[in-house]
């Protein structure tokens, strides 16, 4: 940026010919460059843009925009940002943690997440010429502490649906069983299942799962009903996020068809399925849950964690949209999402043709 800055024609900005500036800007800028902190200076009325290399990260494709007014670079936020860059030009600096913006860096609108402080910039007689962005993005950090909330949210309503959970288990292991030794062993066997699930959803990934290994592992706990369950799809590779929601929303599906919808009883079945196609846009992923077989289905009259988890946590976390039909004769959802994932991580025929 210092090269940028030197070689660009501001004769052509609000703020003319370099040789021209006021002492407090040619400091000001000076300072700015020799930061490793993220840093964009706003001079004049206009808050004429002039950054660092650490604030490239910032603006993402943005970039580069130097010597473009600021609201002109920021449009989408304007109306957010305006009041508190209006406050700065007023004397008052403002310092924000973890604030949600709505940008769009990169051809798509995404929710960012930023520590900022707009800070009054003043010439040699105290007047305010400008104010200075110095700010670092915090939407990783956000996320992983939104995920540790669900995580901590979903083993309290863990504890607290777990005995619900046992008691069909129980029900249903004692149905058409007299043999003592044999009811002992079967929910010795269920038991442990659900608390190898519970283990597997506390795991922190560190990469890419396969879809078909996180649903497996998922289901675990209902592995008597296996004979009952079909995986069918094509090899898929899903984020960390997307791993931890897609296993919580299966396994709050799957808890509900063993109390109330297909598992509840011998003769239901649940189909889960899932496929992908190659776009312009990405990988495009359909996956489905389709139950047959059970008692007739109505729609829940109340909403709880699970229907948070399935309606809300799984379409943000895949960037998609989620549907649940309660059609009377099976309970059906299904997810369609762009993962955005590069074409060589599907398989073969999914792929789409080379230019």
């Amino acid at each position: 940026m210092p090269s940028a800055i030197g070689t660009k024609d501001w004769s052509s900005t609000p703020i003319g010919a370099p040789e021209d500036w006021p002492a407090a800007l040619k400091i000001a800028v000076s300072m700015m460059l020799n930061s490793a902190f993220p840093k964009c200076l706003c001079w004049g009325d206009e808050l004429v843009m002039i950054y660092n290399d650490a604030f490239i990260s910032i603006l993402g494709g943005k970039h580069p925009c130097l010597g473009r007014p600021f609201f002109d670079v920021w449009s989408e936020e304007e109306e957010t940002l305006r009041p508190i860059s209006a406050a700065a030009l007023a004397g008052e600096a403002t310092f924000i943690e973890d604030f949600p913006l709505e940008t769009n860096r990169n051809g798509a609108f995404e929710t960012a997440y930023f520590t900022f402080c707009y800070s009054p910039v003043c010439d040699e007689e105290g007047v305010v010429r400008g104010m200075l962005d110095t700010v670092i993005e915090t939407t990783g950090k956000v996320r992983a502490e939104q995920m540790a909330t669900l995580r901590n949210r979903e083993l309290v309503h863990r504890s607290r649906n777990a005995y619900g959970l046992v008691s069909a288990l129980v029900n249903q292991t004692i149905r058409g069983r007299t043999d003592v030794a044999e009811i002992k062993v079967a929910l010795q066997k269920r038991i442990a299942a659900l608390v190898r699930a519970q283990d597997v959803l506390m795991e922190a990934p560190t990469s890419l799962g396969h879809l078909e290994n996180v649903a497996q592992r998922a289901l675990m706990p209902f592995d008597d009903h296996v004979r009952r369950i079909s995986l069918e799809g094509p090899e898929v590779l899903i984020g960390q996020d997307q791993v931890t929601t897609l296993s919580l929303a299966l396994h709050e599906l799957a808890t509900n068809s063993v109390k109330y919808g297909a598992l509840s009883v011998d003769d239901g079945r649940v189909d889960i399925s899932w496929d992908v196609a190659a776009g312009a846009t990405g990988t495009l992923l359909t996956f489905t849950w389709c139950e047959s077989g059970g008692p007739p289905v109505t729609m829940p009259s109340s909403t709880g964690f699970g229907s948070r988890i399935i309606g809300e946590v799984l379409p943000q976390s895949f960037g998609g949209d989620v549907t649940v039909d309660y059609a009377e004769t099976g309970l059906t959802l299904t997810l369609v999402a762009d993962l955005g994932l590069p074409g060589d991580r599907l398989p073969v025929e999914a792929q789409a043709p080379a230019a």
